[in-house]
């Protein structure tokens, strides 16, 4: 009985090793995005992410020796988040394709209402920075075949006279621009939407509800067929 005992301890230390390792690195992961985000790749500290993780700086140097490794991997989440998001509902093809990019925008409206601190990261933090272009690059290969079979089934569509035919490529581009304004400009216009908007902003959750559904029918304008 004693050796069976020991035999289960020394086979389970390993998974529990490795769990206990996986765990404490999304705990780093998780505080290195709350600071990037807030205070951006020159403002964030490895010693307030290591607190906030309930790490020693130590230990997260153990796990992610420099600052540009552990910015590197937030980007590269949130860009493969953003671009699975997009094509696992765009390739759902138990759908028709109508109902497919209406998900689509839907999922990624929804993606930047959960975090609304992505655009700006993006545009302040990864576009301002171009020696990290190259962690976009990496993670938009990876859904570039995605969207070639997307591509094709537009076209089939659009051959059998379901939809208008359509770039998406310049799809996306719409969708992207449409999804993500609402969120970079929400600081500036709420303050003014008494005048501007006759308060329309006061009410976040109806504002960006009414926005998504504006966004949705615009570009299915653009597909549908007249």
């Amino acid at each position: 009985m004693l050796t069976i005992l020991l035999d289960n301890i020394v086979n389970t230390k390993p998974e529990m090793h490795d769990q206990e390792k996986n765990n404490t690195e999304q705990l780093i992961l998780e505080a290195a995005e709350q600071e990037f985000f807030a205070k951006g790749f020159g403002g964030a500290r490895t010693a307030v992410i290591a607190e906030k993780a309930g790490v020693t700086h130590a230990m997260l140097h153990y796990y992610f020796r420099k600052k540009e490794y552990l910015f590197e991997r937030i980007v590269a989440k949130n860009i493969s988040l953003l671009a699975q998001t997009i094509t696992a509902a765009m390739g759902n093809s138990d759908l028709p394709i109508v109902e497919r990019l209406k998900s689509g925008i839907a999922a990624h409206f929804d993606l930047i209402a959960a975090n609304p601190q992505l655009p700006r990261f993006f545009l302040n933090e990864v576009l301002s920075r171009p020696e990290h272009y190259h962690i976009m690059y990496e993670r938009i290969k990876e859904v570039s075949g995605k969207l070639a079979t997307l591509q094709k089934d537009v076209d089939e569509a659009s051959g059998r006279g379901e939809i208008e035919q359509v770039d998406i490529r310049m799809l996306l581009i719409s969708l992207l621009s449409l999804n993500v304004f609402p969120f970079i400009a929400y600081a500036f216009i709420e303050p003014v939407s008494n005048e501007l908007l006759g308060g329309m902003m006061a009410d976040r959750e109806k504002y960006l509800a009414m926005r998504k559904a504006e966004n949705i029918e615009m570009i299915m304008r653009r597909i549908k067929k007249q």
